[in-house]
């Protein structure tokens, strides 16, 4: 017989005494609206606002979190309806989902258990666990939920209660999607400026992406001064887009400026095709330092996650093409690697940079102490392999004493899966309130300040970390 679907009200909390003062902490932040400042979720649902398809490719086709769980155990890529890099895919949906469901029990203990359960029961409307006996009668009734209006993606902002949600573009898109969306829906749509594929000279493909970057900012990217233009002449147009940030996912934090003819040098060989790995890692992190340079100009808040090793597996990257979740974390220095750009940038008033990290050693060796001295630099809440319920309270544990909470940047959900953020925002908020509740029942912090600690973490921190500063 199917199991129920009962995710219980206390979920995540804190047991014996503090769970009590958990729930009152917990219940004072359940209506605040969401702040969606840092995600990737396509920008084309909200221009299209159409139905969404079907129940796999909605919540498990582009969800690496439950891509990746189901490939380690031996399901293969092409079972998920992975597309190949050429395009193809060999699974029908249905079938998709019928092997997802049939693997449920693999998700036990994991972040992804936490959120599916409350897309399924909260979002979704579903009173029965996902299993192999039940998953043709789920899938029928998921899709028809998604056929109703109330399931298209603008009125689910509402429903979620989304203030703003930002998606996260590349340097090179036109941004029309988003003024379709802005034309309906001003400022609640923004996109999210990211010029990673521009800045890493020794990827595949980067010759034709500097062109297409002249292109369509209208610069002769020739040369290294008019590649440095055309960045410029882009970031103003996010900016007239509605953009609040940029983002930057590099493998080192590091952040050293070359001088001006070296780098004219390294980008002059990368047209040739001819620049070394070395070179390219030296010019990344060169541009770390222009984006924040830049960033101190036109006031875009700079959000940097290094760390993460990228397309790990060469064979599914080959076959499936790049990012494609086999991405795994390696261990992150900051302390000496940012300390070129924070000598410059670190007490700038109109400069902002949100560091995320997924190496948890650097939580109170680096992160917190740099924070608790620089005005300009906020913790991001835990992030990709860190946003679990132990993740984010050992985060708490391990910055507040040496950053306070008020040097984090608030809950931000960075996820492409638009159906989580619901479930991904309410857990953030139950562990902070059961953090925050241990202070109460320790005395270390009395209710009313907990009260209001919880609100701050849950919009008010976000909504002045990335507030514009220009």
């Amino acid at each position: 017989m199917p199991k129920a679907l009962q995710p219980h009200p206390d979920r995540a909390l804190p047991a014996g005494e503090a769970r009590e003062v958990a729930r009152r902490i917990h219940d004072s932040t359940r209506s605040l609206p969401l702040l969606c400042l840092h995600g990737h979720v396509d920008a084309g649902l909200f221009a299209a606002d159409e139905a969404f398809g079907n129940p796999a490719d909605l919540l498990v086709v582009p969800d690496h979190y439950v891509t990746r769980m189901l490939v380690s155990q031996g399901v293969s890529p092409d079972r998920l309806g992975l597309p190949r890099a050429d395009g193809t895919r060999t699974a029908e949906p249905r079938e998709i989902w019928r092997e997802f469901c049939s693997h449920w029990q693999l998700f036990l203990g994991t972040p992804s258990r936490y959120w599916l359960e409350h897309e399924f029961a909260e979002v979704l409307g579903l009173t029965v666990a996902p299993s192999a006996e039940a998953a043709d009668e789920l899938y029928d009734e998921i899709s028809a939920r998604l056929k109703e209006p109330e399931f298209r993606p603008r009125a689910l902002l509402d429903r979620f209660n989304i203030e703003v949600i930002s998606t996260t573009d590349a340097a090179t898109d036109d941004l029309a999607q988003h003024a379709k969306i802005a034309a309906d829906l001003p400022g609640r749509v923004i996109p999210t400026f990211r010029p990673d594929a521009l800045v890493h000279l020794d990827r595949a493909g980067w010759s034709d992406l500097a062109r297409q970057l002249g292109e369509v900012a209208g610069a002769d990217t020739s040369s290294y001064e008019g590649y440095l233009e055309a960045l410029r002449q882009r970031r103003q147009v996010f900016v007239a887009a509605g953009a609040l940030a940029t983002d930057h996912g590099h493998l080192s934090a590091a952040a050293t400026p070359l001088e001006n003819g070296e780098a004219a040098r390294i980008y002059s060989a990368a047209l040739r095709g001819e620049v070394s790995a070395a070179d390219a890692a030296v010019f990344a992190g060169h541009m770390l330092f222009q984006m924040a340079a830049m960033s101190a100009e036109d006031g875009l808040v700079m959000q940097l996650h290094p760390g993460v090793l990228r397309d790990h597996d060469p064979a599914i990257q080959a076959t499936y093409g790049s990012d494609q979740g086999h991405d795994i974390p390696v261990a992150t220095e900051f302390t000496r690697s940012l300390r070129p750009l924070l000598e410059r940038f670190g007490h700038a008033d109109g400069f902002r940079m949100v560091l995320f990290t997924v190496d948890e050693t650097v939580y109170s060796r680096e992160l917190a102490p740099l924070a608790g001295v620089y005005p300009s630099l906020r913790l991001g809440a835990p992030w990709w392999f860190l946003d679990s319920p132990d993740g984010m309270r050992r985060f708490r544990e391990l910055v507040t004493e040496t950053a306070g909470f008020y040097n984090t940047s608030g809950f931000v959900d960075d996820t492409r899966a638009f159906l989580s953020i619901p479930a991904r925002h309410d857990l953030a908020r139950r562990i902070d309130a059961g953090y925050l509740a241990k202070l109460v029942v320790e005395h270390r912090l009395d209710e009313d300040d907990a009260f209001q600690v919880a609100q701050d973490l849950a919009y008010n921190l976000a909504a002045t970390t990335y507030a514009r500063r220009a």
